[in-house]
């Protein structure tokens, strides 16, 4: 397993962005899912981004309510998963968790392993 850190929560007003930064340390697995996944207060955790790590190549998969708004991104040398979210509407407010399990494609279909200690995004009206 990996341990995860996210950060870049905050506080936003609708419109707005922010980016949230996930460091993995640890082995990594030659094929991964590493996934964005956020919980809203009363609500279920539900998956919003992710990316497959594979050793010749790679492939992200987004939720239908973080599409053309989010974007999901790697920097190998640094070993950290970015969440760019743009446009944010107060309906994505909950806490952000970053997730890693081992994995070939369709990575927001997984049952993840390893999670973080989540970030807290609020957006406001």
């Amino acid at each position: 397993q990996v341990e995860l850190a996210e950060s870049g929560g905050g506080s936003v007003q609708a419109g707005g962005s922010l980016r949230l930064a996930c460091v993995a340390s640890g082995t990594i697995a030659g094929s991964t899912c590493m996934g964005w996944f956020r919980q809203a207060a009363g609500k279920e955790r539900e998956g919003v981004a992710a990316i497959y790590i594979g050793e010749r190549n790679s492939a992200t998969y987004y939720a239908d309510s973080a599409k053309r708004r989010f974007t999901i991104s790697r920097d190998n040398d640094k070993n950290t998963v970015y969440l760019q979210m743009n446009s944010l509407k107060p309906e994505d407010t909950g806490m952000y968790y970053c997730a890693a399990t081992p994995g070939y494609g369709h990575c927001l279909d997984y049952e993840y392993n390893s999670w973080g200690q989540g970030t807290q995004v609020t957006v406001s009206s």
